[in-house]
């Protein structure tokens, strides 16, 4: 029963496929140039977007300096640098601690610092400060 019932599914589903495949031949044949104008506009406009994205890229992005001068300006030491940088990606005062092998009170003291430099009263605001003067990418 059901090997019947497969065997004529698949013989509709032949069938089917037959009778799409001609009604493609028929649209083929009658709008051929349709077709042909389609895929030379689409040859074109995949040439002109290559083209355009080398001729126009931005190429390499200047490397990043930190802005020296607002750093001076701000006597951020190199230390509170490197402790501004480790909030910018997120760690806390214990992770920053053992990464620059001080203690958690020395981190603090930098981050207060940083605070005072940065007219900031949060961790974020001394980010977004930071970013905003061009100290932090």
């Amino acid at each position: 029963m059901w090997k019947r019932a497969i065997y004529y599914g698949a013989l509709l589903a032949a069938g089917t496929l037959a009778l799409q495949w001609l009604d493609y031949q028929r649209l083929a044949r009658a709008h051929s140039d349709a077709i042909y104008i389609f895929l030379i506009a689409a040859g074109f406009l995949a040439l002109g977007v290559w083209l355009g994205a080398r001729a126009l890229g931005a190429g390499k992005p200047p490397p990043f300096d930190g802005n020296p001068q607002a750093v001076a300006s701000l006597g951020i030491s190199p230390r509170e640098l490197t402790v501004l940088q480790a909030l910018a990606a997120g760690q806390s005062n214990k992770e920053i601690a053992a990464l620059l092998e001080v203690s958690p009170n020395t981190v603090k003291t930098h981050v207060a610092r940083l605070f005072e430099k940065l007219g900031a009263r949060r961790r974020t605001e001394a980010i977004h400060r930071a970013r905003s003067l061009g100290i932090l990418p």
